[in-house]
């Protein structure tokens, strides 16, 4: 506990996991917004605990996790672990759920019904169950991703338990303002529905051995979101200068 080492790596790898488990905060945070608001804070830590418990549980079978990425066929002159594998897969899951929220937010109008509610959308009504099965499938991927660079980073397993608790207590505590914010805002909902969409396509070209740094991917959507913030500002600024019609 005395080695500065110990404290460095700690101090890393906890920062690195709260950065690769912003994919999985977004992605909660959209699917939550389907759900009625007094849902969603529920959904939101229920599925943040249920990819907190999908880490540690893969962090206790790091054998297996080392294994993963052992080649096991060879395709196109290229070789394909279960890693690559399961990447690809969720990375198509998420080309296709970004595509089909994107779809029924502009050809449907959104989720927001005239009450300021949430709608159910066009494929039927939404249910926390359904929800919750969706995050679950989707927090393997992003997990698996953020255990196997614990793995690389980190020899002791306490380390590993200790930085992913963390991280996700930070997540924790950002979901519901992260959450509500997008949902209030359409046009930040859609820039999250793009960041689904970029992510399903980082997974895919990461499963196929094309590694693009997700720092560029980030930092991209940083930057959007920064000039969005700018657009709300200014429209509420003009909002309130704008004189309101006499009665």
């Amino acid at each position: 506990m005395l080695d500065p080492h110990v404290w460095a790596s700690l101090i890393t790898l906890s920062i690195l996991e709260i950065v690769l488990g912003i994919d999985n905060l977004v992605f909660i945070a959209v699917l939550a917004s389907r759900l009625p608001p007094h849902q969603r804070a529920r959904a939101r830590h229920f599925g943040l605990a249920l990819a907190l418990l999908t880490r540690l549980a893969l962090l206790g079978s790091i054998a297996w996790i080392a294994g993963l990425t052992t080649p096991v066929f060879h395709a196109f002159g290229q070789s394909f672990s279960w890693r690559d594998m399961i990447l690809i897969l969720g990375g198509l899951y998420l080309i296709y759920k970004g595509t089909v929220e994107i779809h029924e937010h502009v050809e449907v109008g959104g989720f927001k019904g005239a009450d300021g509610n949430a709608a159910a959308p066009a494929g039927g009504l939404v249910s926390p169950v359904g929800i919750v099965l969706q995050i679950a499938v989707i927090d393997i991927v992003f997990s698996l991703d953020s255990v196997i660079t614990a793995v690389g980073m980190a020899q002791e397993i306490w380390i590993m338990v200790t930085a992913v608790v963390l991280a996700m207590a930070v997540m924790i505590a950002a979901a519901n303002p992260i959450g509500d914010f997008i949902s209030r805002h359409p046009s930040v909902q859609m820039l999250a529905f793009a960041f689904i969409l970029l992510v399903g396509a980082v997974l895919v070209a990461d499963g196929f051995e094309m590694h693009i740094p997700k720092g560029y991917i980030y930092g991209a959507i940083a930057f959007s979101i920064f000039v969005e913030s700018m657009n709300i500002m200014a429209g509420r600024k003009r909002r309130a200068a704008t004189p309101r019609p006499e009665a």
